[in-house]
């Protein structure tokens, strides 16, 4: 299938590369791996440490631990295309059968798949479990899909604790003009009520006593001239002009 000069070029490389990669874990300790966290911060316990540097000692090691299995998913590839070669397999896909190309040997010498049966192309499906239950967002907790609920949810309990505060900001918004409160996920979602009227008309336990609180949503219901000044006219209003002889007519 191969020269033999094509296959004993191949073999020199694999052999090159497998020892550079071994030469590296053992001059670094296999990353460190064999050394706990605590010897990151040079001391006894992590418990008093702010929880940044942690955080970056946590990540550092994360970071190594991908680099060293890496290496050892490297290696293990050599080492299965040179037991390939001792058994006169190397150069075939172990899926199809069929002969990889010269090239492609030639660039990735320890490969033993085609391009089109190549693993590398296959999309994991190892993913956390985790996901099992943050699929679709907010997990179980989201009722967005049952048209028959419209209580308070797992997305509300998000925009409640993102309103104090997350790393969103004016510059990330669709809106030029936002602010930072107008950042947040369906930050003009009314919150409590569904029409803007019943955010400022309120009664007392028995229905009979009327009032009107002035709050945003009533300054921009008579901006937008939806209503007037004469929905403030409660009972209590009219006993205080009674009593004094006026008018109960506001715009007198």
């Amino acid at each position: 299938m191969f020269e033999l000069t094509e296959l004993t070029a191949l073999r020199a490389r694999l052999i090159e590369d497998r020892e550079l990669l071994e030469n590296r874990l053992r001059a670094n300790d296999h990353y460190g791996m064999a050394e706990s966290q605590r010897w990151y911060t040079n001391e006894l316990s992590t418990n008093d440490n702010h929880p940044g540097d942690l955080g970056t000692e946590t990540f550092e090691k994360g970071k190594d631990l991908s680099l060293l299995e890496r290496d050892e998913w490297h290696l293990r590839r050599i080492g299965e295309a040179l037991e390939a070669m001792d058994q006169g397999t190397y150069g075939l896909c172990r899926t199809c059968g069929h002969s990889i190309p010269l090239e492609r040997l030639q660039a990735l010498p320890d490969t033993l798949y085609c391009v089109q049966h190549s693993p590398r192309q296959m999309k994991p499906f190892d993913r956390p479990v985790e996901e099992e239950l943050l699929n679709p967002p907010f997990g179980r907790t989201s009722m967005d899909e049952q048209d028959s609920y419209n209580g308070f949810d797992g997305e509300d309990a998000w925009q409640i604790v993102q309103s104090y505060g997350n790393s969103n900001s004016p510059a990330l918004s669709e809106n030029p003009s936002a602010d930072y409160e107008e950042s947040t996920i369906e930050a003009g979602e009314h919150e409590g009520f569904v029409e803007p009227i019943e955010s400022f008309l309120a009664t007392d336990i028995t229905g009979r006593h009327v009032a009107v609180i002035r709050n945003s949503q009533y300054r921009e219901y008579l901006a937008s001239r939806e209503g007037d000044r004469e929905l403030e006219w409660t009972e209590v209003d009219q006993e205080a002009d009674d009593s004094a002889g006026q008018s109960p007519n506001p715009s007198q």
